[in-house]
């Protein structure tokens, strides 16, 4: 029995924010139906073929869904949306702003029908302000939000390199839906819920935000280190393997000296992790010219005895295979309209405990005759559907 199973999800969505959200919901047994587009589906479809011929983004985020092509527009279509929706227990949307209330999708039409239902919209910037009505994508919230400015290096900012604005929303948007249906099991009814890309990535920033509290100055971009602590980031050894440092406080520090450097003079010279920020790029030569001389085996070794905490940048062949994800069984195998590829696990599955569900990824519009019977269309009335261009 997974935690969700018997739950009917409808979602209107596109791109990733909403798909990541359901993928989720997915995850945990829920039933999730994806309205798309026919003929053309959810953009993301499209963004790349490195996934069997499929999309990235799209395998990543649409596992365990069903595809249902409407073409809203039609008012036959749109009735049949109303119809699915009456029994859905969840619906989740991000649409161009405005676009589900046209379709009489707001919370408040809905609800008198279907009062057990939560409506989630994820939008950009949310309803109300001047920048209601304006579109976003991922990278636009990662600059509104500040969060590119101090992403980078010294001399040029940068974005993330994965969709982070996206899956901030989508798991403040997931988060909110489970919290929203344990308030419908002692309440009996559902509610609206609103998720702004702003305002999700402004949560995250909030250490540069007190950061800079008052007007003080914004921490320097400091590429893959960190912008306050010190030593905290990338060393190249001598074979030219990159190791991530990370010493936290002045007792790590010392015996950082003591056995990794072997420069045990350096630990009291440099206490006090402002002292160190100030002294970064003394330090910084110190370090790097012990770390010339070591493989990255080697200096592993040092920090290991030392119990200092580390990291291999790794990259994403480096993941692929990584011992830890191997040795917990973390990875499992999900079909695709264009064959079998791999998947991991969700994180909150626990290793002994029943699979979850890790269904197929949908072809466009797979599941849509089957749909429509359940809802009582005839094989008649499906083939003039098909036939009208409504589905």
């Amino acid at each position: 029995m997974q935690p969700l199973q018997g739950m009917l999800v409808v979602t209107l969505e596109h791109a990733i924010a909403a798909p990541f959200c359901t993928r989720q919901l997915a995850d945990l047994g829920a039933r999730v139906i994806k309205v798309e587009r026919p003929g053309e589906g959810d953009f993301a479809r499209a963004y790349d073929q490195r996934a069997h011929g499929l999309a990235s983004h799209f395998v990543w985020c649409n596992r365990g869904k069903e595809s249902l092509t409407l073409d809203l527009k039609h008012p036959a279509s749109r009735a049949l949306l109303q119809r699915l929706v009456e029994s859905a227990d969840v619906l989740v949307q991000n649409l161009a702003p405005g676009a589900a209330s046209r379709m009489g999708l707001a919370h408040s039409s809905l609800s008198p029908r279907n009062p057990k239902l939560v409506v989630c919209d994820i939008s950009g910037y949310g309803e109300g302000g001047p920048y209601t009505e304006k579109k976003a994508y991922d990278l636009l919230i990662q600059s509104e939000s500040g969060f590119v400015s101090v992403t980078g290096t010294p001399q040029e900012p940068s974005k993330a390199g994965l969709s982070i604005a996206d899956i901030a929303a989508g798991m403040y948007a997931y988060s909110s839906i489970l919290a929203a249906l344990i308030e419908r099991g002692r309440t009996g009814r559902g509610k609206r819920l609103e998720i702004s890309m702003l305002e999700a990535m402004s949560e995250w920033m909030g250490f540069p935000l007190y950061y800079t509290l008052d007007g003080q100055p914004p921490p320097t971009r400091a590429g893959a280190a960190h912008a306050a602590i010190y030593p905290y980031g990338p060393f190249t050894c001598g074979d030219g393997r990159q190791v991530v440092l990370a010493v936290q406080h002045d007792r790590e520090w010392i015996l950082f000296c003591e056995k990794v450097l072997r420069q045990p003079a350096l630990g009291p010279a440099y206490k006090g992790n402002a002292k160190r920020l100030a002294e970064r790029e003394t330090l910084r030569q110190a370090i790097e010219g012990v770390c010339s001389r070591l493989t990255g085996a080697e200096l592993i070794e040092r920090l290991d005895e030392a119990q200092i905490a580390y990291g291999r940048l790794n990259e994403m062949g480096d993941l692929w295979a990584h011992e830890q994800l191997l040795a917990r069984g973390r990875w499992t195998k999900v079909a695709t309209p264009g064959g079998t590829v791999p998947a991991l696990y969700p994180p909150h599955h626990v290793q002994g405990d029943d699979p979850p569900p890790m269904a197929a990824v949908p072809a466009l519009g797979e599941q849509t005759d089957a749909i429509l019977a359940e809802l009582g269309c005839s094989r008649e009335e499906i083939s003039r559907l098909h036939s009208e261009g409504a589905v």
